[in-house]
């Protein structure tokens, strides 16, 4: 699968209070959680971030507390995919979890700017920047994990290997 999108560029060591602020987590309800999203980084993302576009972070992405509600958030309010230089371990698991793609990639992380148009193919983890006319790679998404993110997260995934 191959997405293409805007990107919102954010820095490092973003945590999971600023994805998704903890005065907001009395709901687990997406849609709530996605008017939130990045709120604390710019408080104008959730009004206008559109369908598959894409966040570009540095080092750390999602440190912090080991609450589902980032990657939902996130998911929720439209974001294609994640990529970033490193992911905090919890993020990184909780965000498969969840059914949201996210990369590792240094140099896309570095080169890569706000606004910037991407494509990212899933399956080879080739990313181009149509804007900048640069190629960069990130790991592709091992194939079990690709079946989470296809079942929309690991509770799908679980209830359709049940059903069976």
């Amino acid at each position: 699968m191959k997405i293409t999108g805007k990107v919102w560029k954010f820095g490092d060591d973003i945590d999971t209070d600023v994805i998704i602020p903890a005065r907001y987590l009395n709901t687990s309800d997406p849609k709530e959680l996605a008017q939130h999203c990045m709120e604390d980084a710019d408080t104008t993302f959730a009004k206008k971030v559109n369908a598959g576009d894409i966040i570009v972070a540095g080092k750390n992405f999602g440190c912090g507390s080991s609450r589902e509600h980032a990657p939902i958030s996130i998911k929720a309010s439209g974001i294609a995919c994640v990529i970033a230089s490193s992911y905090a371990r919890i993020f990184f698991r909780n965000a498969f979890n969840t059914g949201l793609p996210i990369f590792e990639s240094t140099d896309a992380s570095k080169n890569i700017k706000n606004g910037d148009e991407i494509t990212v193919d899933f399956e080879t983890g080739a990313i181009e920047n149509h804007t900048r006319n640069e190629k960069y790679k990130a790991q592709p998404i091992p194939k079990f994990m690709q079946e989470l993110i296809d079942e929309g997260g690991l509770v799908n995934y679980v209830k359709r290997k049940i059903k069976r």
